[in-house]
């Protein structure tokens, strides 16, 4: 799309949706896939209170509701199989050629198809800008007609052990009814900003107890759900205010309040979008489609619309970056090394400005929304390749990448207290050169093979360095961002039971790091990441004992030669 029709496009956007933020998209550079053609307002206190408090216990019950909705979507997977087995039904052809796709097949480099921006926009009309008036739909949804998956809802899935009432949804208190009933009124006469003061009123009287018509018999996750149904207003607020950065948290916290819900992570795509930060908006796009698959969603056309986004985002976030370049090849056996070799190959001739370092991504396999299919598993997998301008930036994701627990160590003194300019260093390393392209990786990857928790770990890290910088507001848009993604990692994978206790550590530690608390412990993140330095200190003595070692046995052998050459001579 030439600059000319671009910014037509951007035009007649900026006049049909005049309250939305529109980025110009850049379309200069495209990725290869290797394949055959596929067809700041506080939470409430509440709310923080609960929050801290039933941390463990509601991570728990998550774990546990999160493998019980996975082991019943399984069981329905099996009862459709046994059912084509028994009909003498096949899959169609052409599908179950692309999930077979081999390397030795001829390696055909496909540019990944432009989305124009106008298709983006309505994805966000239909699907993100819904003015949803009944907030009883955070608490229960009636079963679907026999024979489709029943659509699961907040309170079910977060809070299992809750005995539910299908036919009478809790009452909202009849102030808090009043203020949402004219914020929404505001919001749909287009006075976005006054809308945003009501519900910014509405959540303050959640925090006052006012959520539920019995508050003295109000459930915490009841709650909850009143106050994630107002966060989701205020993002839509802003985002029409064209604020993404006051939304931004606002975002986080409703996914921290319902994870299960898709919308939230849809929503806080677009704000990831409206702020540039497109690796970002793509993961939280893919687990939307995953989220709405999960929880029962039967709709195709939803699920289309849903992937055409996360496709958008992954196209922009490749032609924004200029330090790499990207290349996925399917595959679908193990890899073994000569075939990542004729990967790297095929990657050199076909990207040759970005051969400083390749790095092939071996830690978890990758998806695109192109051919995912989440009730078929496992869908189409990919492996990523990525080619740097610079070397060192290769070197030290490889690096970063082979820990178990991924945790940035680049300290000249292990053991010392970092200076002001060291912190900045980091920091900015951090933030310009690390994050960007682990958030990348991220976007096609819904878990990692390595640990539950890696991705997560290193933004809190970086939180800690903008906490020594004192940038508050930067910290604390970091750490939710962590809470909502420690929130959705139950439903993306299964997990230990050491990794759920880690899960629930760095959940609470969070916590009390937004609400300023102390304590004579250090947070879970930075202990983890001392624990780094100390591996990388014992790893470098090692080396160095190893060179000396060598060097020394080099020269006995060197000297020895010299006395056997002086005795041959004499």
């Amino acid at each position: 799309m030439d600059s000319g029709s671009s910014r037509s496009v951007e035009n007649t956007v900026n006049r049909v949706y005049p309250g939305q933020l529109i980025p110009k998209m850049n379309t200069s550079k495209k990725m290869s896939t290797l394949a055959n053609p596929p067809s700041i307002l506080e939470m409430p206190r509440e709310i923080k209170k609960s929050c801290r408090d039933r941390q463990v216990e509601i991570t728990i019950e998550r774990i546990k509701m999160a493998k019980s909705i996975k082991e019943k979507q399984s069981n329905d997977l099996e009862k459709v199989a046994f059912k084509r087995k028994a009909d003498g039904e096949e899959k169609p052809a052409g599908k179950k050629e692309a999930k077979m796709i081999e390397l030795d097949s001829p390696l055909i480099t496909l540019p990944l198809p432009h989305i124009p921006l106008k298709n983006i926009m309505d994805v966000e009309v239909k699907l993100v800008y819904v003015d949803e008036e009944d907030v009883s739909y955070e608490f229960v949804k009636s079963f679907m007609p026999t024979g489709i998956r029943p659509i699961y809802r907040a309170a079910e899935i977060v809070y299992p052990l809750r005995v539910l009432n299908f036919s009478i949804p809790p009452q909202i208190d009849k102030w808090l009814q009043v203020a949402l009933k004219d914020a929404s009124s505001c919001y749909r006469q287009k006075k976005y900003a006054v809308a945003a003061g009501q519900f910014r009123t509405a959540l303050e009287l959640c925090s006052k107890g006012a959520a539920l018509g019995k508050p003295f018999e109000a459930s915490s996750e009841d709650i909850a759900s009143v106050a994630s149904f107002i966060e989701t207003k205020l993002v839509m607020c802003y985002l029409r205010m064209r604020k993404p950065d006051l939304a931004l948290n606002h975002a986080h916290r409703s996914i921290v309040l319902n994870p299960a819900y898709f919308r939230n992570h849809l929503r806080q795509a677009t704000v990831f979008r409206c702020l540039e930060r497109y690796s970002e908006a793509a993961r939280s796009a893919m687990i939307a489609d995953y989220m709405f698959w999960l929880c029962g969603g039967s709709e195709q056309c939803i699920s289309k619309l849903i992937k055409l986004y996360w496709q958008a985002m992954i196209e922009e976030a490749i032609t924004r970056t200029e330090s790499f370049s990207v290349m996925y090849t399917p595959f679908a056996t193990k890899i073994r090394a000569d075939k990542i070799e004729k990967v790297k190959e095929v990657f050199t001739k076909t990207h040759p400005a970005y051969v400083d370092y390749i790095y092939t991504d071996l830690q978890g396999f990758h998806m695109l929304p192109q051919t995912v299919d989440w009730s078929s598993f496992p869908p189409q997998q990919y492996l990523l390749t990525l080619g740097f301008k610079s070397k060192e930036d290769g070197k030290f994701l490889e690096k970063v990448s082979s820990r178990k627990l991924p945790t940035f160590t680049e300290h000249k003194t292990p053991f010392g207290l970092l200076t002001r300019e060291d912190t900045v260093r980091h920091m900015e390393t951090m933030g310009k050169r690390i994050l960007p392209i682990l958030d990348f990786i991220r976007s096609t990857q819904l878990n990692s093979s390595l640990h539950a928790c890696s991705g997560v770990m290193e933004k809190l890290q970086y939180a800690s360095l903008l906490s020594q910088l004192q940038r508050v507001k930067e910290q604390s848009q970091v750490i939710n961002q962590a809470m909502a993604e420690l929130a959705t990692i139950p439903y993306l994978q299964d997990i230990s039971q050491q990794e759920a206790e880690l899960l629930q550590s760095l959940m609470a530690d969070a916590m009390d790091t937004l609400e300023g608390r102390r304590n004579d412990k250090e947070r879970v993140w930075n202990t983890i990441q001392k624990v780094g330095r100390i591996e990388d200190f014992l790893y470098q003595v090692e080396d160095s004992f190893l060179k000396t070692k060598k060097l020394r046995t080099a020269r006995r052998q060197k000297t020895k030669m010299k006395r056997l050459q002086t005795v041959q001579q004499s």
